[in-house]
């Protein structure tokens, strides 16, 4: 092999690494929240990103009505919003 091709073949070598330890793992993870995100329904419990705790009340497309606190405020938060469904215990 060649000398003059062997910084190209590291360099090929570099992506590759960085696609399967870093891109990859990560596309899956957005679509694993991206399908959380779309089977949301009402009665789910969840957590927002801004750390909410509450009761999903109604899905109207993007916005969600969530029941939270003792005396159930209810807000409306996006649907981008939900970090994870607690599951029942």
């Amino acid at each position: 092999m060649p000398q003059q091709y062997q910084p190209l073949i590291m360099l090929v070598l570099m992506f590759a690494v960085l696609y399967l330890l870093i891109l990859r793992p990560q596309q899956k993870k957005d679509k694993q929240i991206k399908e959380m995100r779309a089977n949301l329904k009402t009665g789910n419990q969840v957590i927002t990103i801004g750390g909410i705790y509450g009761k999903i009340l109604n899905l109207h497309d993007e916005i969600i009505t969530l029941e939270v606190g003792g005396d159930k405020v209810k807000i409306k938060i996006g649907r981008w919003a939900v970090a994870e469904v607690i599951e029942e215990a």
